[in-house]
């Protein structure tokens, strides 16, 4: 994982990853993208068929677009977008719910005045 991130790998594109990968990519600032298997090996062959070309991932419209404009569209764990598109790991998000929490902490206790 943090191989691919020093090689400066952001995005890996594949039919499928196993759930840990796909989890340990999202919290370590990789955006795994699932498409089907021939949209793959399409994208796979026509990079290979022109050394340098590239794709653009857009994480915000959830879409990977090759040079000639074809797009496609993906889907990924609101939480783990959230989370890549405002550089935050799962601490940053939490502290992101720092006011529900402290309202949630502040009804249940009055709700339950006999709890310390």
């Amino acid at each position: 994982m943090y191989a691919l991130f020093d090689y400066g790998v952001r995005t890996v594109i594949a039919p499928s990853f196993s759930d840990i990968f796909y989890n340990n990519c999202l919290r370590n600032g990789l955006l795994p993208v699932r498409l089907d298997a021939a949209t793959v090996a399409s994208l796979r062959a026509r990079l290979a068929a022109n050394p340098g070309g590239h794709l653009v991932v857009d994480l915000s419209n959830q879409s990977v677009t090759t040079a000639d404009g074809t797009v496609h569209r993906f889907e990924v764990d609101p939480l783990g977008k959230e989370a890549l598109l405002e550089g935050l790991d799962e601490i940053g998000l939490t502290l992101g719910l720092e006011g529900r929490i402290a309202a949630f902490e502040q009804r249940y206790h009055a709700e339950r005045p006999w709890l310390p």
